[in-house]
């Protein structure tokens, strides 16, 4: 294991670095009051400019982009704290308070950009073209040429300028009250002969026990648990959801995939192919289902034995052991990487604390204005959370490495941000893999390993499924509770190949995000960002550690391309056709064959 940590590690963040005093900090007060000033600073700029009609009369729209960027960059940091704070303490009731603020502001600035984006549908093709040749514009022509193109499509500045406003208490905030109701999830438990209250990450993290019948039993509490909420969740997901069709109405958008292709700069061949070439190759991965339900000595797995573990990787990993592992490991690939996961380590940019009163889940958010970044999760010692701290580091350093760019070329999309997440795991997952000393070892790794390709590929295509049937069924009403239950185990029920016994019908509202409203469907760029991490993966095995500043050459262009460019540029290879994703599939199919060899022994009778 890596020495160079100063153990034992802390394992709460650090927030006062940027604004002292959490949800009371007056500095934070000065900057949302500072960054009032600039957004309206910025609207009336706005409206004092006019589209320029030749590359020599460009001063004033230059001006205006660089306190757009200003802008950017502030909205960002404010962001970003808020949301630590939410996550960090959901009974801190100032923090909802500031999220409010900032959200409004949010709405402020979006409303500005309205009327932004009327300058640049302003400007002559011609002149355009020329404007987007000249310094400092060049570095964000890509962000630019992107906004005028979808400007085109929307409504009149006015109307857009309307919606924006009326999404602060509408559309975001049927989003927060769903927050509000996770944060008074509660679920009692028995730890040692004593009841225990556990908040929603925690409760999550129990269900992956080793012991089945208490996995079960947990399961059955869990599923209690949120159809005790379910209400409110139905609530929340039917009125953001109608929002966003009745917004999609107006502008005359018949696809409701438009707006998160448009967001991945992906196109819609793509997502079709991925999702095609996954469907393909399902087969193999339910005869892996079914050995694992063998191995378990049941005849099929429950939907909680999905990701239960096998032998001894129910075992604690602590987290400074956790800490090494990741750093020694990621020293293979990439120092710059390891370098900055220690730092992160060192400096407490990590909140991975086991404590009630957390948000559930995992987050890495950036602090553009300070270059650092703050990761968030809760950390119980599995396998798993190990997993899931790479991958967030990942997050982290896809960052780092853009911190000197300009706002608006750091503006990459989800699915390409996965991608650095997710090759961040495979780093550690195969070097642990290859690095186990008997079969029995290997076993219990390679199917910790393959537990994500199946999260991959059946329960994220779950999501997709049950998100595009049930937009379309919200399109003609509300959608009961029942209904929702319904739409969810038959998406399950179709992405597993009806491989399970059980499903999970409350998924819908234990999963928050379909409740996000910054990204409309959080979910195929995850998938997205593990076939693409994949091709990345295998090309730098290949290449060694020469690949690594070709890595961050691809990193630093993640804001600047569409996924289609930035794979033809850096992989050479076609999105839009399958042999790509034919040969992402297969580096997970060998895991699999391979768990298959080791095992066939091992079945029981």
């Amino acid at each position: 294991m890596i020495t160079l940590l100063t153990l034992p590690l802390n394992q709460t963040w650090n927030l006062e670095t940027f604004f002292p005093g959490g949800s009371d900090s007056p500095a934070f007060a000065t900057h949302l009051k500072e960054l009032q000033e600039s957004i309206a600073a910025f609207q009336e700029q706005v409206r004092r400019t006019a589209s320029p009609q030749s590359v020599e009369d460009t001063s004033a729209l230059a001006q205006l982009i660089e306190l757009l960027q200003h802008n950017v960059m502030h909205i960002h940091e404010a962001d970003s704290f808020v949301g630590c704070l939410q996550a960090d303490n959901q009974k801190d009731k100032k923090a909802p308070v500031l999220s409010g603020q900032v959200k409004s502001l949010y709405a402020e600035h979006l409303s500005s950009l309205t009327h932004f984006d009327q300058i640049l549908t302003g400007v002559p093709d011609q002149v355009w073209a020329a404007l987007l040749q000249q310094e400092p514009l060049q570095a964000i022509a890509f962000s630019l040429d992107e906004r005028r193109a979808l400007a085109k499509e929307k409504l009149p500045p006015e109307q857009e300028a309307l919606i924006n406003d009326l999404a602060v208490d509408g559309y975001h905030g049927w989003s927060d009250l769903y927050n509000s109701t996770v944060g008074q999830f509660s679920m009692a438990v028995e730890v040692d002969g004593k009841q225990v209250e556990l908040s929603a990450g925690q409760a999550f993290n129990k269900l992956h026990t080793e012991n089945r019948e208490e996995r079960l039993d947990l399961f059955d509490k869990w599923e209690q648990a949120w159809t005790d909420k379910e209400e409110y969740c139905a609530e929340a997901l039917n009125h953001l959801a109608g929002f966003r069709l009745q917004v999609y109405k107006a502008r005359g958008w018949k696809s409701i995939h438009k707006e998160p292709l448009a967001i991945n700069r992906m196109e819609e061949k793509t997502l079709n192919v991925m999702w095609d070439v996954i469907d393909r190759n399902k087969g193999l991965f339910v005869e892996y289902l079914n050995r694992k339900a063998k191995l378990l000595g049941v005849d099929k797995l429950a939907w909680v034995d999905v990701d239960a573990p096998l032998g001894d990787s129910s075992k604690k990993i602590s987290y400074d052991d956790g800490a090494s592992l990741i750093i020694e490991q990621f020293k293979q690939f990439s120092p710059k990487l390891a370098a900055f996961s220690e730092e992160a380590f060192e400096k407490r940019w990590i909140e991975a604390e086991d404590r009630p009163g957390k948000r559930p889940g995992g987050f890495c958010t950036s602090f553009p204005l300070a270059g650092e970044t703050r990761i968030f999760m809760t950390y119980g010692g599995t396998l798993n959370n190990v997993s899931t701290l790479a991958h967030e580091l990942g997050h982290g350093y896809h960052q780092h490495v853009m911190t000197d760019m300009p706002a608006l070329a750091q503006e990459y999309a989800m699915n390409v941000a996965e991608t650095a997440s997710t090759f961040a795991e495979m780093i550690v997952a195969d070097a642990v893999v290859k690095s186990a000393s008997t079969d029995d070892e290997r076993i219990v790794l390679l199917e910790d390993k393959i537990q994500r390709a199946i999260a991959f590929f059946m329960n994220i295509h779950a999501r997709f499924i049950f998100e595009t049937n049930f937009y379309a069924e919200r399109s003609q009403g509300l959608v009961s509770v029942e209904r929702l239950n319904e739409l969810m185990v038959d998406a399950q029920k179709l992405a597993y190949k009806d491989a399970l016994s059980s499903y999970h019908p409350h998924f819908w509202a234990a999963k928050l995000h379909f409740y996000a409203t910054d990204v409309p469907f959080y979910n195929f760029p995850y998938t997205f960002g593990y076939m693409f991490s994949a091709g990345i993966y295998a090309r730098a095995v290949q290449e060694g550690a020469s690949f690594e500043d070709k890595y961050i050459s691809l990193l630093r262009d993640t804001g600047s391309m569409n996924v289609e460019e930035l794979a033809q540029k850096h992989l050479g290879v076609d999105l839009t056709q399958p042999d790509f994703w034919q040969s992402a599939v297969d580096m997970a199919a060998q895991d699999v064959k391979q768990f298959m060899e080791l095992t066939e022994s091992k079945v029981r009778v």
